[in-house]
Parts: C-alpha cells; structure tokens; sequence
C-alpha cells in the first residue's frame, strides 16, 4: 500500500485551560475526498493549518510525501500584499505550473486577474483565493469554508470543478449539500479527539447520533456501577483485606474516568419572541418594477404572502436579491406597481452586515446597547448571560470584545440580537453565514416551529430544502420567477440550474440548455465597449466611503432605538429615530446597486 501523502501523528495544542487537540491523527492518500467535521471551536481550523505547516503543534509530528504539493485555503485570505489578482494567483504557482491555467479559472470564476485586491467584495476574494490553490491542481487541497461568500452559481461550478480533479481533498465546509457531494471519508473532530469513519457526510449525521447515544448509556452505566461499588464500601460483607484493596483501587479507576468524561457542549436554544397574529395577507406584490440606469433589477413582478408561508430568494451575486426584499418589505419604493402590506405586521430583519456592530462592544453591550445587564425577550426581562447561554455562549463571554469572537460566535450574536425582538414576520438575509451544523438544526426546527412568515435569503442548497416552500428565482432580464417547494424542487420545475439559466438570456422558465452549451458560472452578457465616463468613475470610487458612512449612521440609529425604554420617555424621538433609520437603510441599498452597476461594468469594460 502506498503511504499517505500527508500524515499527522499523535498532534497535541493547548492555548490554555482545556486541550484543544489531544493525540489527534490524520492521514490523505492520493484520490481521497475526506470531510473534517466538529462544532465551532472544535479546533478544525487550527487542525487545516497544522496540516498546512502554518501552526506548530504542542507535541506530534507532520510528514509530507517528497515530491507531493500542497495548497491551503484560509478563511480569510489577505491580498493586500499583491498589486493585481493576477499577480496573487500567479504567486500560488510552481515553476513547473501552467499560467494559462490560473488564467482559465479565473475566467470561471468571474473574475479578469486585472482587479485591485483592495477593490473586491467579499466572494471576489473568496473567488480569487479559489483560483490560487486550483489553478496548480496540488496533490492536496486543504480548503476551509471554501464557499463562504459564494453565491449559488459559483458553489455548482466549484462542486463540479472539484469533482473532476484527481487531487486529494480535506474539506471544511458548513455548506450540507456540498459535504453530502463531494466526501467519502468523515473526520469528526469532538471534544479533542479525532475519529475517522470511512463514509461520506451523507450517512455520517446518523452515525454520530448513534454514538453519542451510545456513549449517553455508557456513562449512565458508569454512574451506576459507582453507585453499586460505593454502597458495598458502606455496606458490604467484609470480605478479604485483598479483596477490598483491588475494589477500592477499582472504585478510584471509575470514578477517575467519570471526571476525565469530556461531555458534549449544549444544545443551543434557539427561540423567537413571537408578536400577536398578523393578517392573513401578509405582503401583496402587483406588477413592481425597479431599474437602476438602464439596467431592470425587477420587471413586471407580482407576488402574494400569506401568513405562514416560507419564502426563499435564491440567485447570482447582484442579480437584485436583495431589491426585491427591500421592496416587498417596504424599505424601498418600486419604480411602478404597487406593494400593499397587511395589518398588524411586526418585521424583524436579519442582515448581512455583521461588521455593522462596534468590534470594542462586548457581547453584553451588544445585547442591551450599554444599557444595564438585561434584555427583554417576550416581554419577559432576563438577564444577558442566561439568554446569550442560549446561545451557546459562556457567562464569561459576556464581557468579551465582538472582535475577538469567532465568526460562529459573530452569527450566533446577531441571531440573537434578531430575534429577541417581538415579530410575526421574520426577513432573514443568509443566516445560516458561519453557523456550524449542530445550530443550524436548531434554527431549521425554530423556523419549522415559528407562527409567522419567514422570508429569506440563502445560498444554502440544504438549509432551502428543509425551510422553505416557495422559491423566487431570476431569470434574466429582471423576471423573477416563483416555484413551489424547495431548492430542489425548484431545480426539477426548471430543468437547470442558477448558472445554466442566466448564461442563457431570452429563454421561458423551466427550458433546457442545448448540451455543450456550458459557460463560466459568471458569463456576462455581450454589449457594445464603451468607456466610463467621468461621473461613473467618480461615483465609482466614492460610493464606498459614503455607503461606510451610511452603515454608521444605520448602527448609530439602531442603538438608540435598542433602548427599551425609548419610546415610553420620548415618543417623538422613537418616531424620528425610526424614520431616519428607514431613510438611511434605504439610501445605503440604492447606494450599495448603483456601486455594484457601476462595478460590474467596470469589469464587463475591462475584460471585454
């Protein structure tokens, strides 16, 4: 048998306090696809880096096959240091690598290698990031969360992309689907330990829940074989003295392994402070429009919410997700139609923009605004620690900075600060962002459990398929589509996928692609070349100061109106706090399309 191409061996880390990693082993022959799952905290990153020579273990040793490469993705790749995306993705290549290959993949990806690092979004670093460890096909990839930031049409072409490579895999991913499809090995790191199992993500969730319950009836036996023995010590027979000296050395062994007993973390409690019924009708949508420049976002779009229905929004980066939302839910005007909301309605929105909360904030005065130690939740008041334990989080936390928290922590923060609020209509804009697997089936059984109507904004294939009911769709040209179901039910209606649908403009809903007629998940639309003019350019560079400034006021604004006391000492000032806050959230959306427009056709100029 061939030896692995990477093994790690009896590795141990401690950053204080419980070991992190205790005599963990992992070992990636050529060919092998092997998923590494664990809560948040669990160590797996940590675990990415010792196998990518970036962290030095406690104790354990690394071997690397000679000969063998390696590519590692982080989380947070840092570009700062290179003038072009070209000359980052270049850096990732050996001299014996093809450069026409970062060239290649970084036109399926969207991107022209001839950006400015400091200029991209989020998914373009992710998409960058991606083209520098593929481009060289290494022996072994090592990628952390590879699909953070991504939307739907570039996780299908990444799905696939991987799926032909010959190269061997280690996947960390929150992304159910994309585990499910491409694993057929699961490493589930737990409380320290690794345990291998030679199946795929697919089959691995019963199988943990098996041994978990397992282990629940081996310390229940545990617990009463201590019993047992500590009652003979106080009431048996006196049997011989050498007898009792081996049971009472036996009594110590158990009750030693009863302390050393790592027991799981909790269970979350994910719950919603719930407002009285809405109307039946929740959100009524007839023919509304909106275009920005000579570009329609939305077109001719009608929709009708009930209470109760489950609402997903799927679709590319830019293609107006998040219009569509600001419309329906009245925070932006249509350009024509009309959008009639029912009575009796009580939104709570979740967005995106987790950077929107003060990084020297603790978690406490995140909850409260710096107002005191206690939330009201329900119209009951607690205290923070015992709601933010809900959480999972310690009661030690409370007083931790936000930017030491973890990105899991950042996402359990903001779906608490979201959900602590009184509503019948919840508007979630990607939630499941960074939330580990364990809490993302809490919040899909909250959702299941909760009154109101819920709608959302996902990338996640998974999560769409056990949440919602209906799927609005774009098609190209600023029709939007609902289907019934989920995201695969969707898939089926529709006969392509995201990226097989938009790279084919013109076409009804639910008609196939002609075979070989496959393009870059990112292919942009033919038009004439022109130059950007002057007033483009200016508006290109500042809107991003400007929109910074907006998301400032927007944080400013919603502190004040955290305060739970706001609007029985000053009624007015809760009125105009309220209104400014509508204002700036919708100057910063109509802010944040005009600079994606602009980009977009900065690219389209450029790569043309």
């Amino acid at each position: 048998m061939a030896p692995p191409l990477l093994h790690l061996n009896d590795i141990a880390l401690t950053f204080g306090g419980t070991p992190l990693l205790q005599g963990v082993e992992l070992s990636v022959s050529a060919g092998e696809r092997i998923c590494l799952v664990g809560r948040n905290g669990s160590g797996k990153s940590t675990l990415l880096k010792i196998a990518a020579g970036l962290i030095d273990p406690d104790r354990g040793k690394r071997f690397f096959q000679p000969g063998a490469t390696v590519r590692y993705l982080p989380q947070e790749p840092d570009l700062s240091a290179y003038a072009t995306v070209f000359d980052y993705v270049q850096s990732g290549l050996d001299a014996t690598d093809d450069p026409y290959q970062a060239r290649y993949v970084l036109e399926q990806l969207g991107l022209t290698g001839e950006e400015a690092p400091q200029r991209l979004s989020g998914g373009e670093i992710r998409r960058a990031a991606l083209a520098r460890v593929l481009a060289p096909e290494p022996s072994v990839l090592l990628l952390d969360e590879p699909t953070n930031h991504l939307d739907l049409p570039a996780i299908e072409w990444l799905e696939s992309r991987l799926r032909e490579m010959r190269t061997a895999l280690v996947l960390i991913s929150h992304d159910r689907r994309f585990l499910q499809n491409l694993s057929r090995t699961t490493v589930w790191l737990d409380r320290g330990k690794a345990r291998r199992i030679d199946i795929g993500f697919a089959a691995f969730e019963a199988w943990r829940d098996d041994a978990l319950a397992q282990e629940a009836v081996d310390q229940q036996k545990l617990s009463r074989k201590i019993d047992a023995e500590e009652d003979w010590m106080r009431y048996g027979v006196t049997a011989r003295r050498k007898r009792n000296v081996r049971r009472v050395a036996e009594l110590a062994s158990l009750r030693q392994a009863r302390r050393d007993y790592r027991a799981t973390a909790g269970k979350a409690t994910i719950s919603v402070a719930q407002a009285d019924k809405s109307s039946t009708l929740v959100i009524e949508a007839k023919g509304i429009s909106k275009a920005f420049g000579n570009r329609p976002i939305v077109e001719n779009f009608s929709l009708r919410v009930v209470r109760g229905d489950r609402i997903g929004i799927v679709g590319p980066n830019g293609s107006g997700k998040t219009t569509l939302v600001s419309m329906l839910v009245g925070a932006l005007a249509p350009d024509s139609g009309e959008v009639r909301q029912g009575a009796s309605l009580e939104m709570t929105t979740l967005d995106q923009t987790r950077d929107s909360l003060d990084p020297n904030w603790t978690l406490a005065e995140a909850m409260t605004g710096g107002r005191g130690d206690f939330v009201i939740i329900g119209g009951q008041s607690r205290h923070v620690a015992s709601y933010m334990k809900d959480f999972l989080f310690a009661p030690e936390q409370v007083r931790t900075p936000l930017k030491a928290l973890s990105g899991g922590e950042r996402g359990r923060l903001m779906l608490a600060r979201a959900l602590a609020k009184p509503s019948n209509v919840l508007v979630l804009d990607e939630p499941t962002n960074d939330l580990d697997l364990e809490t993302l089936d809490v919040l899909e059984e909250m959702l299941g459990d909760y009154a109101g109507t819920v709608i959302l904004i996902s990338h996640d294939r998974d999560f769409l398929d056990r949440v919602v009911s209906g799927v609005i769709v774009p098609e190209g040209d600023g029709r939007w589509v609902e289907y019934a179901g989920g995201y695969s039910d969707m898939l089926t209606q529709r006969g392509s996928d995201i990226a097989g649908r938009a790279a084919v403009p013109g076409k009804k809903p639910g008609e196939r692609r002609d075979a070989g007629a496959a393009q870059p998940a990112s292919a942009k639309g033919g038009g004439a070349r022109r130059r950007m003019s002057f007033n483009e350019k200016h508006a290109l560079e500042t809107l991003p100061k400007r929109m910074a400034a907006l998301q400032k006021d927007i944080t400013r604004l919603q502190a004040k109106l955290a305060d739970p006391n706001l609007y029985a000492r000053d009624a007015k000032a809760f009125a105009d706090t309220t209104a400014a806050l509508g204002a700036a959230q919708t100057e910063l959306a109509e802010a944040e399309e005009k600079w994606l427009e602009l980009e977009m056709l900065r690219e389209e100029i450029e790569g043309g």
